[in-house]
């Protein structure tokens, strides 16, 4: 999927308002999928996130076969606006490669971070605002809590984060520069019934001789209040890696503050294959203690609708006045 950088930056530069305060009672994680949710942390929350993960690969045109060992993280925090939010997310990848046309087999390791990113994401719109003003159907139950169209309008917001990779990383391209950007947009649909929808659009290393584009759409499905279930498909499209990704799994809350998660990630292509385990979890620092609200004042009437009612305040005035 090949999305082009002028594209994702008039996205970026729309303008957008009426936004709320974004603490929830419940911690608010991105896992146990790998896209980012709209919605913050909430203002003086620090969230850490972390997962390992260990799979195989195999590479049909390399005859290469790959155990690999995985740890992700990422530390969140939630300051100055409610729905501003910075973070520090990576990746850590030990893998052990095997050669399997020769005979012997012949092995070699590589180990590295294949991300570091040093960012933040800031909330533009979010439409429950503006959906708070309206009043409930005091009739309806279903009304109230039914499918709606409104309920299509998803919340955005914009993620701008600096890639910082090592020197000559095994795993990626050489001559990569060690300092680039990387820009995600974001929507989240929360719907009726315990569904969110979550895409990304991804542009990543674009200032190197490798940019990297991509898109994520995760839906996950609460089931209760403790247990929600998800799945997410990913396209990535580079000219040194492209792959389609699917993933599926579980998460469990075990405090309002802690989560844990288990997933499975399986490549639909055979250069290589790829199927990966993660567990991980995910705990919040609540220091919350105060909501900021930014609230859509209602429409004032027009000046052409104050000057006709002062006008008839004036006629009311002097029917009483000829009366007496």
């Amino acid at each position: 999927m090949y999305i082009r950088l002028q594209f994702l930056i008039f996205l970026i530069l729309i303008p957008f308002s009426q936004v709320a305060a974004q603490y929830t009672e419940v911690i608010n994680a991105n896992r146990p999928g790998i896209s980012q949710g709209a919605f913050s942390v909430g203002r003086d929350v620090l969230q850490i996130e972390t997962g390992f993960s260990y799979g195989k690969e195999k590479h049909r045109l390399l005859h290469t076969e790959t155990d690999g060992l995985g740890i992700d993280y990422s530390l969140r925090f939630g300051a100055f606006k409610e729905q501003l939010e910075f973070s520090i997310m990576g990746e850590f990848q030990s893998n052990t490669i095997s050669y399997t046309q020769f005979n012997p087999v012949k092995e070699n390791k590589i180990a590295d971070f294949t991300s570091n990113t040093i960012g933040a994401k800031y909330l533009f719109y979010d439409p429950s605002v503006k959906r708070s003003l309206k009043k409930p159907n005091l009739y309806s139950w279903r009304a109230n809590n039914a499918f709606q169209w409104a309920d299509m309008i998803p919340a955005i917001s914009v993620y701008v984060g600096v890639n910082i990779d090592s020197k000559d990383n095994p795993f990626l391209p050489k001559e990569t520069s060690m300092v680039s950007p990387k820009f995600v947009l974001s929507t989240q649909n929360n719907w009726p019934g315990g569904f969110v929808f979550v895409t990304n659009i991804i542009v990543d290393r674009v200032t190197t001789n490798f940019p990297t584009y991509g898109y994520i759409v995760t839906l996950t499905h609460a089931t209760n209040s403790h247990f929600s279930l998800f799945v997410e498909n990913q396209g990535i499209k580079s000219d040194f890696y492209a792959d389609q990704l699917i993933r599926g799994g579980a998460a469990a809350l075990i405090t309002q503050d802690l989560q844990v998660d288990l997933s499975l990630t399986y490549s639909f292509k055979d250069t290589p294959s790829i199927l990966y385990g993660r567990i991980g979890l995910a705990y919040r620092l609540d220091l919350h203690y105060k909501d900021d609200y930014i609230e859509e004042m209602a429409p004032t009437p027009s000046k052409k609708k104050e000057k006709k009612g002062k006008k008839k305040d004036r006629e009311q005035e002097l029917e009483v006045s000829d009366d007496k």
